[in-house]
């Protein structure tokens, strides 16, 4: 017989379903300011900026004390584990700096990829070791939300069934830890767009992938509603010799959510999966068959009469950040540029 013993509290619920919704409040998104060492160095390089702990400290201080009109545009924003303890000039820290404009702090936990013995150069995301202390001390620090990056690639014997249920598991493990800590999880299953697949291809792909990860999640207990997802868009690897519009795009990646996502999740939050601003941002503002007359309307989540449309924003003038935002009633959907 199957039984759940509670896994949260009722309080512990809200809490993590208010965090979430907070992230994704209409109109805004996710600022990915959780470069690591190495990233920043390569930012660096082309300007002829020494990649010290003070040049990357003046560089996310510049970030974060931006014109205050960008809070209406961000919900959240991602650090860098030392970012988070990194202070403006005048000694205030980051993460206060932060809440105090009303954005939520998140913080990156996981550590990288390391290989997948018995796979062709597949690979799982290590990170678990600790994290139940880490987020606690998170928490404490100021931080909300975490994100956890999982990566699989697509080639003819790729991704293998062994890559996929590995890489749910560590993001359902994940998820639940956090959650545990009162931290909201970004559940981030990345498909890389290297190769030469075609779009029909990703899309099943996504699809199996994502179904994996889902059944992962409800098979630890993870609350749904206090969590958001991260994936790719669907489309041809790099290499394809095809190429497909923006409206097929959106369709393919509209359909792989649909089939997949269960409503209860609060927000999406999609990675550019390499293409360049414009082509994102046009992707987003296709709307698939059946949709609503509207030009700036598109059907994401057709689960009743009452969830069906989603207002599309145009992009942003910051480059960090793309916006999809929702009507009332819907699941939150953000576009996030790495």
């Amino acid at each position: 017989m199957t039984h759940q013993y509670p896994a949260l509290t009722p309080e512990q619920k809200k809490e993590l379903q208010d965090i979430a919704e907070r992230i994704v409040a209409p109109g805004k998104g996710i600022l990915a300011a959780d470069e690591s060492t190495g990233s920043m160095g390569k930012r660096f390089s082309p300007i002829g900026v020494e990649n010290t702990e003070e040049n990357r400290r003046r560089y996310r201080q510049l970030l974060f004390t931006a014109d205050q009109r960008i809070d209406n545009c961000i919900g959240g924003v991602i650090f860098f584990h030392e970012t988070l303890y990194q202070n403006t000039d005048d000694g205030t820290n980051f993460s206060k700096l932060i809440r105090d404009r009303g954005l939520v702090v998140g913080i990156k936990v996981d550590k990288g990829v390391v290989p997948l013995a018995g796979t062709n150069g597949e690979t799982t995301t290590q990170g678990l070791d600790g994290l139940s202390e880490r987020c606690a001390q998170y928490k404490k620090d100021g931080a909300d939300f975490a994100k956890w990056r999982s990566v699989l690639k697509i080639s003819d014997t790729t991704p293998s069934e062994l890559a996929i249920m590995e890489n749910a598991n560590v993001l359902a493990r994940y998820a639940s830890i956090c959650q545990q800590n009162g931290i909201v999880p970004i559940v981030e299953p990345e498909i890389l767009p290297d190769g030469e697949h075609d779009l029909k291809r990703c899309q099943y792909v996504s699809e199996k992938v994502l179904a994996a990860v889902y059944k992962a999640l409800s098979d630890h207990h993870v609350y749904l509603e206090g969590t958001l997802l991260k994936p790719n868009m669907v489309t041809a690897g790099h290499s394809c010799p095809t190429k497909y519009s923006s409206e097929e795009i959106a369709m393919a990646t509209v359909t792989a959510l649909r089939r997949t996502v269960p409503p209860a999740v609060t927000g999406v939050t999609f990675l550019s999966g390499g293409q360049s601003e414009e082509e994102a941002s046009q992707a987003t503002r296709r709307p698939p068959p059946r949709s609503s007359s509207s030009a700036r309307r598109q059907t994401v989540w057709p689960r009743s009469a009452s969830t069906k449309v989603m207002e599309v924003a145009p992009p942003q003038d910051s480059p960090s950040t793309w916006l999809i935002t929702p009507t009332k009633h819907l699941p939150h959907s953000t576009v996030v540029q790495l």
